[in-house]
């Protein structure tokens, strides 16, 4: 387990050599592995996977508790898993 934003992260998944929406479905498949309450980190590009993987978790019931801007063009979403 690492820290990251002040978040406990359980698991860390990098899309930043992917494309839009494969970056959706590696960031849904990295999620669904972790138990309810465990919080992972998704690396990702500025522009669409930025816009995009956020809110399609959030869709998925998952809470999306901070955006970190890594000033390089990529990001670190954090985010915890929520059970359906």
């Amino acid at each position: 387990m690492s820290e990251l934003g002040g978040f406990e992260i359980d698991d860390t998944v990098d899309v930043t050599d992917v494309k839009c929406p494969v970056t959706f479905v590696k960031a849904k498949v990295a999620i669904e592995e972790l138990d309810d309450g465990q919080v992972l980190a998704v690396h990702l590009n500025d522009g669409e996977p930025v816009q995009n993987v956020p809110r399609s978790l959030k869709e998925e019931g998952h809470e999306i508790l901070k955006l970190i801007d890594n000033g390089d063009g990529t990001f670190y979403l954090i985010v915890r898993k929520v059970e359906e």
